[in-house]
């Protein structure tokens, strides 16, 4: 039975004693089955990677990924800061957390902030980015909403023994990241006829990793 030869590096076929060198790469031509079936070409592994589907670096900051980021980095910072003064029966300044300790539901904020980064961070390409959209925005919604029951249904104490708050930057700014994050979320990814490959963009000699 005849064996067939093949060129190493662009693997084109020929009849034993049809040739001795690739014509094209002017290799010399080894039997087919001398060559280690792993050997692939890169610039073709490249090239049938589609644009949404190439990995980014960790640093990579487009598309509102690193938006998403600080968000959520400054929304756990605001968690943290004064969200309200008791005036009533007590003098107190209260922070996200110390609400937290009082009522359970208060850590929601800062779980979806937990949560919401490295769901962001490991998103390292643009269809991932597209498809955690609606978790993202989810996070954010559920930081917003609570917030907005924790302003519109204060503790008020009773007749005897009212209780009097004076909200404070912290809730204030933990709102706006939440409101900020929904936009960004719903633009995580960005638009999908924009896209272009990242081997049209990277500089001669760099290799996709």
């Amino acid at each position: 039975m005849r064996t067939l030869v093949a060129c190493p590096f662009c693997r084109e076929m020929f009849e034993p004693g049809e040739a001795t060198k690739c014509p094209e790469c002017d290799i010399p031509l080894k039997r087919l089955e001398e060559l280690p079936k792993t050997t692939v070409v890169a610039v073709d592994v490249e090239a049938e990677i589609p644009p949404d589907e190439e990995t980014l670096p960790w640093t990579y900051a487009g598309r509102g990924r690193g938006a998403l980021v600080a968000v959520g980095l400054a929304g756990m910072a605001a968690f943290f800061m004064p969200w309200a003064t008791m005036l009533r029966p007590e003098h107190q300044t209260l922070s996200g957390y110390q609400f937290a300790g009082y009522l359970g539901w208060m850590w929601a904020p800062f779980i979806s902030w937990m949560v919401l980064l490295p769901l962001v961070i490991s998103r390292r390409c643009i269809y991932k980015m597209r498809g955690a959209r609606v978790a993202v925005a989810f996070l954010c919604a559920m930081v917003v909403m609570t917030v907005g029951v924790r302003i519109g249904f204060p503790p008020r104490g009773t007749a005897l023994d009212p209780i009097n708050l004076e909200w404070r930057p912290g809730i204030w700014v933990t709102a706006a990241l939440g409101v900020v994050g929904l936009v960004l979320a719903m633009r995580f990814g960005g638009r999908g006829d924009d896209l272009a490959s990242a081997k049209q963009k990277r500089p001669d000699g760099e290799v996709l990793h």
